[in-house]
């Protein structure tokens, strides 16, 4: 008879190079706040994250150790405004207000204020309302920030489209792992060879370079001289709207 489980792979990503700095695999039935108990946090630093990580006591770690985090708000995270600042609405900013939690066990687990800014996507025409700890940076600016997050939803489809995981192999919890691990090391050392070679063609058009010519004695470098890797080689055209998630 065949079983049904689920892994969840928590990561965090390094947007500078794409490149996954920590990854953490966990049964499905793990709640994803956990995870941040794992994360060694660096000042100065943004962590962009969904609202399945929103645990008021942890985020006020990152406070408490000079870093910021910008994440969706969830409905029911109860607030209370007590500032607002003046937007430019052409730019799709709505809003620009500190506000303080008020819901039973968040005032007293989160005790500083926070920044509620609220912002309407011009392609779809959702209202954003983000919820960071930075008071520095402009509005507009934190909106910029989550939409780095599209890069770890273009590394999961990466992964599921390209290394083929849409199956596993296994259904031991060693025998998924060990799948997803070779998925991640593949990706990763296609990312370095990226890097020090100075590659322009995408990690996606690289692979399919790799998997035609697996089992050749072909330098890197004459391998991509054989395609043309702007029109040979095109990318997956059904791409996510950036704030659709």
């Amino acid at each position: 008879r065949k079983q049904k489980a689920a892994v969840k792979m928590h990561t965090l990503l390094n947007l500078h190079g794409s490149i996954p700095t920590f990854i953490r695999i966990t049964d499905g039935k793990v709640h994803d706040v956990n995870v941040l108990d794992e994360i060694d946090l660096e000042a100065g630093a943004f962590y962009v994250m969904d609202r399945g990580y929103i645990d008021f006591e942890r985020l006020y770690r990152f406070t408490l150790e000079s870093a910021f985090f910008v994440m969706r708000t969830k409905t029911n995270v109860l607030l209370q405004r007590r500032y607002s600042r003046p937007v430019d609405k052409a730019t799709g900013l709505r809003s620009d207000h500190t506000v303080i939690l008020t819901g039973y066990g968040s005032a007293t687990t989160y005790p500083d204020a926070l920044r509620r800014v609220t912002y309407c996507d011009p392609e779809t025409g959702k209202r954003l309302k983000f919820l960071t700890n930075n008071f520095t940076l402009p509005p507009l600016a934190i909106a910029e920030i989550y939409k780095k997050r599209w890069a770890v939803e273009l590394f999961f489809r990466w992964i599921k489209q390209h290394l083929r995981i849409k199956a596993f192999y296994g259904t031991s919890e060693n025998a998924v792992k060990t799948q997803i691990w070779i998925a991640v090391s593949v990706y990763v050392l296609v990312a370095i060879v990226r890097k020090r070679l100075g590659i322009e063609a995408s990690l996606y058009q690289l692979l399919q370079i790799f998997s035609v010519t697996l089992f050749e004695k072909t330098p890197i470098l004459r391998a991509l001289q054989r395609y043309d890797t702007r029109d040979e080689l095109e990318q997956p055209s059904n791409q996510l709207i950036l704030f659709d998630f």
